[in-house]
């Protein structure tokens, strides 16, 4: 698996201890957490940034003129599982993109309380979540994607997040 992390904002590593070496583990445990097997040469990117630059991007692709915690930008369009099954050797299988914005994570992280590092870990595996086909347009997709999450972040010894506040959007 390659995971390419860009830190375009340096308050990320002003605020958050190591943030690539959190960033991979995090993406690591949610890509491991799937249901079928990924292709060796696996790859995606995640981009830390700041609000600016994610409202922008929020904007261009959702239509909402605000920043927002995490944006996910899958590279398949389907069952990832199912191209996963006919990619073709030596060639990378691109998942897609996952992106952070620095100050909406920070705020959140600080009005509910939770730790920085846990909150973004949580972020982060649900924007690879999203990269491999979950959503949460629906109460049953909801409640999946989030049993997904609770039991990822379980695994880093991370506490359900769920049971402390609402869901990232």
């Amino acid at each position: 698996m390659n995971i390419s992390i860009l830190i375009e904002d340096a308050a990320w590593q002003n605020d958050l201890p190591d943030p690539d070496a959190v960033c991979r583990d995090a993406a690591m445990a949610a890509l491991l957490a799937g249901t079928a097997a990924l292709p060796d040469d696996t790859e995606l990117s995640i981009m830390l940034t700041g609000d600016e630059h994610i409202r922008s991007l929020n904007k261009q692709f959702r239509g909402k003129d605000t920043p927002t915690n995490v944006l996910a930008f899958p590279a398949i369009d389907g069952d990832v599982y199912a191209a996963a099954q006919t990619a073709v050797a030596g060639v990378p299988f691109l998942l897609g993109d996952v992106v952070l914005a620095h100050g909406v994570v920070v705020r959140e992280a600080t009005d509910q309380a939770k730790s920085l590092t846990d909150h973004f870990s949580h972020l982060v595996i649900h924007g690879v979540l999203h990269l491999l086909g979950h959503d949460h347009m629906n109460d049953n997709d909801a409640d999946h994607m989030e049993s997904l999450e609770t039991g990822i972040l379980a695994k880093l010894g991370i506490a359900d997040p769920y049971r402390m506040s609402a869901e990232p959007s």
